[in-house]
């Protein structure tokens, strides 16, 4: 069992999102046509049928996904990876009736845990530590986003998945280390006024386009909180984004994939 599965878990997802982002809004839009014509045909008869749910495709990968500077990314740490990140795509590939090209997916998931490997090394280059109180705390975190009530019931799940809580507890330390790196790096990520408004005029627009317009948009002071922490994270996953491109530079790296 990978030391990194928790981690590469949820470091190649956030960077997969990152280094897509230039595609997506396009995507977004060309999805957003093929579905409105994928109902008008489904209208014409009642007995249109949805597309089968895509299955995942591991066939052919090799034992070493990549090689980061020496350190291996595993066949098990990719496929891991692979199957969560598949699961949402496929789901958004079903609703939308476009065909999920799993070569390129697999492509950006080897290059997202790349970037992942990157900056753990980065973190441990530059002797960030993780206190106890961090670590706690964003265990605590992890059990909140993934709608637990305990730590207890937390690390009996992952238990159950092969994963024992020494080994949790060690990535979880290395996850505040790389917090601390990106946090470095992205300086003040407080948005301003400015910011919120557009974001929240933004999000407004594209409430009233899919409800209509007596949808109901909550207010400004009601969305605030959660607009500031949505352009909090963006702001460090673009510090991130173009530190792991700045590595990349300097690092040797061979992707077998």
């Amino acid at each position: 069992m990978s030391k990194k599965w928790l981690l590469g878990l949820s470091l190649a997802l956030s960077v997969l999102v990152i280094t897509a982002c230039s595609n997506g809004d396009e995507a977004a839009e060309d999805n957003k046509e093929e579905t409105n014509t994928q109902e008008e045909s489904q209208g014409e008869g009642e007995g249109a049928e949805q597309p089968e749910m895509p299955q995942a495709d591991l066939e052919g990968i090799p034992e070493v996904v990549a090689e980061v500077n020496g350190e291996e990314i595993s066949k098990e740490e990719f496929e891991t990876t692979y199957q969560a990140q598949f699961q949402q795509m496929a789901m958004q590939s079903q609703m939308t009736g476009q065909e999920l090209d799993q070569d390129q997916l697999k492509k950006q998931i080897a290059e997202s845990m790349i970037g992942s490997e990157l900056l753990i090394q980065e973190a441990d280059n530059r002797g960030f530590t993780a206190s106890e109180e961090d670590v706690n705390k964003t265990v605590d975190d992890l059990v909140k986003q993934n709608g637990l009530q305990s730590k207890e019931e937390f690390m009996t799940a992952l238990e159950e998945q092969g994963l024992p809580e020494e080994e949790v507890m060690t990535q979880v330390e290395t996850q505040v280390k790389v917090d601390q790196l990106i946090a470095d790096e992205s300086g003040d990520t407080k948005p301003t006024e400015e910011e919120l408004k557009e974001a929240y005029d933004q999000m407004k627009t594209q409430q009233e386009q899919m409800g209509g317009e007596e949808a109901e948009v909550p207010s400004f002071e009601e969305m605030k909180p959660n607009l500031e922490e949505q352009l909090k994270m963006q702001k460090e996953g673009e510090a991130a984004q173009k530190l792991v491109e700045e590595l990349r530079k300097n690092a040797d790296v061979t992707v077998n994939i």
